[in-house]
Order: C-alpha cells, then sequence, then structure tokens
C-alpha cells in the first residue's frame, strides 16, 4: 500500500524534529550557558575544588590544566582584587599563568558606620573576577578576602558587621565561598604569606633540597621577618610562637616568623617624636625631635591626627642624638634572630628609602648592605641642614631602618636583596596567601 504524499511529509518532518531535540538535549547537557552557576544552596567539597581545577583543560594547551583563585586584599587606604590563574604540573609546583588586578578606593574601614554601602565596590570587584575566569570554572574557584591594618584599628563590632556584609556578598557569589573565607589577617600569617610569595617566584617552594630565602618587611604600622632555619638550635631557643610549619606542594617548611605590631616605620616616627598613638601626646599635637632638620617645622598626618612637627635649635651632633631617641623606642622590643646567614629580601619602607638614597633604581631594585642604612643615617643626619625640606623625616627614617635592622640581629656586612616585582610579578602577600589556601583545601 502506497503511503500518500501528505503523510510523508508529516513523517519526514516530525523526525527531523525529533532529531533536532535530541541534539539540542544532548548539547544543552556538555555546554553550560552564559552565566551559568550551580544552584545557590550548592558547595563543592574541597576535593572537588583541586579536582575541577586538575580536570580544567586549556583549550589549545595541549592538555594544560588550571587552577584559579580569587583573593581581596582588604587594606587601610583601598581594597585590590587578584585574579591569579596556575598552570598546575604533575608532581611539580604549579607555575603563575596570569594575573589580573584591580584596586578601589576608599578602605573597607571608610564604611565602618554603614557597612551596606560596602557592597558596590566589593560587586564592581567580583564583576572583574567573573570577566577573568571561564564560566564553568566559578563554582571551582576559591574566593578569599583577607584584611590588614585598616579593619585590625576599628573596634571589633564596627570590624565584625563589616566582614559579615561581606561574607552575605561572596555567599551569593558564583565562586567557592566557606566560613573561612573572610576575615581579618594577622601580622604573621602576613609575613608568611609575602614568604610564600617570594620564595615561589624565586623556586624555592620546588623541592626539600632547594634553598629557600628570607624576607623582611618594614610596613607602616608593622614590620616582619620570615626565614626558614637550617640550624635545629634556631627552632629550640627561638620563642615558641615564633616557630610554625607550612605545607606546600608535598613539602613541610618549618619557619621562623614574627610580626612587631607598632614598630612599622609610620608608627616608629610617632614615638620616636615622643607621640602617643592615637592621640595627641598631653592634649597637644606639636612634637619636637633631634631628628629632623634644626629650625624645621612643618605638618604632619598620621592615624587621622594632624601634628605639627618641629627640629630642636643646632647643638650636640643630630646623629647622636637621634640615634639615642631611636635606641631608647626599641630597647628591650625585638628578639635576635639567632640565624640570619641565608639570603634575605627586603621590601616596602626598605626599599623606598633605598630609593631615596639612590642606592636602588626605582624600577630595577638592587642590592643593600646594613652599613649603607648606617652610614647614610650619619651623613644626612649631620648635613641634616642641606636636607630637602620635602624629606625632613629622611634621618629619623634611616636611623631607625639601621638600629631595627641590628636589633634584628643582622651584621653590619649583611645585604639584602630589594625588589618590587621578581618576574614580572608583584612581591605582595596576596599570591602567596592564596597558594596557602588552595593547599589548605587539598589537605582537607
Amino acid at each position: 500500500m502506497r503511503i500518500p504524499r501528505f503523510a510523508s511529509v508529516l513523517l519526514v518532518a516530525g523526525c527531523l524534529v525529533t532529531y533536532l531535540m535530541f541534539v539540542k538535549r544532548h548539547y544543552d547537557g556538555f555546554r553550560p550557558a552564559l552565566g551559568h552557576r550551580e544552584p545557590a544552596h550548592y558547595r563543592p567539597t574541597p576535593a572537588e575544588v583541586v579536582a575541577g581545577g586538575a580536570r580544567a583543560g586549556g583549550g589549545g594547551g595541549g592538555g594544560a590544566r588550571f587552577q584559579y583563585g580569587v583573593m581581596f586584599d582588604a587594606g587601610s587606604t583601598g581594597t585590590r582584587v587578584h585574579v591569579f590563574k596556575f598552570q598546575l604540573e604533575d608532581s611539580e609546583a604549579p607555575t603563575l599563568a596570569h594575573e589580573t588586578f584591580k584596586a578601589i578606593k576608599p578602605g573597607l574601614s571608610a564604611y565602618a558606620d554603614d557597612p551596606e554601602k560596602c557592597e558596590a565596590g566589593i560587586l564592581e570587584l567580583l564583576a572583574v573576577a567573573q570577566d577573568a575566569i571561564p564560566a564553568p570554572m566559578w563554582s571551582r574557584s576559591p574566593l578569599v578576602l583577607k584584611a590588614t591594618a585598616g579593619l585590625r584599628l576599628l573596634p571589633g563590632e564596627k570590624a565584625t558587621h563589616l566582614l559579615d556584609r561581606v561574607r552575605a556578598v561572596f555567599a551569593e557569589s558564583p565562586f567557592v565561598s566557606r566560613g573561612d573565607s573572610v576575615s581579618i589577617m594577622d601580622g604573621t600569617d602576613e609575613g608568611i604569606s609575602a614568604w610564600i610569595t617570594v620564595n615561589f617566584l624565586t623556586g624555592g617552594l620546588h623541592g626539600v633540597d632547594t634553598p629557600t630565602v628570607g624576607m623582611l618587611d618594614l610596613g607602616g604600622g608593622s614590620t616582619q621577618i620570615t626565614f626558614s632555619p637550617q640550624d635545629e638550635k634556631t627552632i629550640q631557643t627561638s620563642p615558641i610562637d615564633y616557630i610554625s610549619s607550612v605545607q606546600m606542594f608535598n613539602y613541610t617548611h618549618t619557619l621562623y616568623s614574627h610580626s612587631y605590631l607598632g614598630l612599622g616605620l609610620m608608627s616608629a616616627r610617632l614615638a620616636v617624636l615622643g607621640g602617643v598613638e592615637g592621640q595627641p601626646l598631653g592634649g597637644s599635637s606639636e612634637l619636637v625631635s633631634p631628628c629632623l632638620p634644626p629650625e624645621y617645622t612643618g605638618p604632619w598626618e598620621h592615624a587621622d591626627t594632624l601634628y605639627t612637627v618641629r627640629g630642636q635649635k643646632e647643638g650636640e651632633p643630630v646623629y647622636e642624638s637621634c640615634l639615642r631617641k631611636v635606641e631608647k623606642v626599641l630597647y628591650r622590643k625585638v628578639v635576635k634572630a639567632t640565624e640570619v646567614d641565608v639570603d634575605f629580601y627586603a621590601f616596602s619602607y626598605y626599599y623606598d628609602r633605598a630609593v631615596d638614597l639612590e642606592v636602588i633604581d626605582e624600577k630595577k631594585g638592587g642590592t643593600i648592605k646594613v652599613s649603607d642604612y648606617i652610614d647614610a643615617a650619619k651623613r644626612v643626619c649631620n648635613g641634616v641642614a642641606m636636607t630637602p625640606v620635602e624629606k625632613p623625616f629622611l634621618c629619623l627614617d634611616l636611623t631607625y631602618i639601621s638600629v631595627l635592622l641590628q636589633e634584628l640581629g643582622f651584621p653590619a656586612d649583611k645585604e639584602f636583596k630589594l625588589a618590587r616585582t621578581i618576574n614580572d610579578v608583584e612581591t605582595s602577600w596576596a599570591l602567596g596567601a592564596t597558594f596557602h589556601y588552595i593547599e589548605s583545601l587539598r589537605n582537607q
């Protein structure tokens, strides 16, 4: 029996529709739509996060595997997002394939009295992360915010409300956000994270027999020292809270690390000038010091307090007078490290003051010895009348740095490497903190 032509057409059309629906369903099952995110209640386990990174093939990369991490650095003056793309290697430490960076102002602490206003900035930076990471990888990429000096100085309740607001925003994001994803970073963790960054960039984390380098950081409010002791005596004789261990890429590193709160350069300036942190001395905002150029008078703002600072009249040598003030401020506040013969990198104000002295190139960095700081302090202080007005604190800063390094246990002939970047990557704690966090997920 012949099938009518009209019925044949219907049969062919029906088969075609059925086939197209099957292809569409099959295709959609393997290709997430743009903006795809898992259901709000879904959060992958740590093992799934790491495994997901390991499975993420990089198209055109010959089967390259990648892991992403998003780190928010919530500082006192601004909030910065770092989006790191790591290429995973078999039985080796990952390599940094790419970094996306953006900063906004002001810092989170500016919203202490109205926490909800911080949301717009956080969402703006989250959008940067979403643009930098392929959508299928969002649900496998850890999202972390570490707050530093700005939130440390806030009253506890105000800091808590701000962090709770950030947690709420993170919980709605497509990234991996856990209970410990938002926190205030203490100084020791900051030092350890910076140590991880430097040694990752210099290759010190690639094997147990690979030598590591130490790290010195001089910020405004605190200063850190971190290194891996090679002598068991150093571990045994150091204060117990100075010794910790971190596991990175299947190796455990024992570290000597400590953060001295209140001994950063800006806090030290105030102490040397005779001020009290957080309030004018005796109700007065005028500070007089032999560490400033004789007859100098000028404004100086610190921690939202505006001071008038003055130099003393010419009398005894400026360097000797300033040295005694600095030594008094540092007296018995710093522990000498018994093992400081490893190579050290120095950052922040150590770097900036070396640039002021024209000992290193501002962009390329270089090396400097403790004796260079000592000699420069003597030269600048004793010729302080010739110091440019725009650098009235140079005598004080150099004297403080030279004494601090000696109090930390470094001899005059100790040489430091100064760098803002290594292999074109910024030497901040953010990279190390991201590594450390991803490694903690792997070990759970």
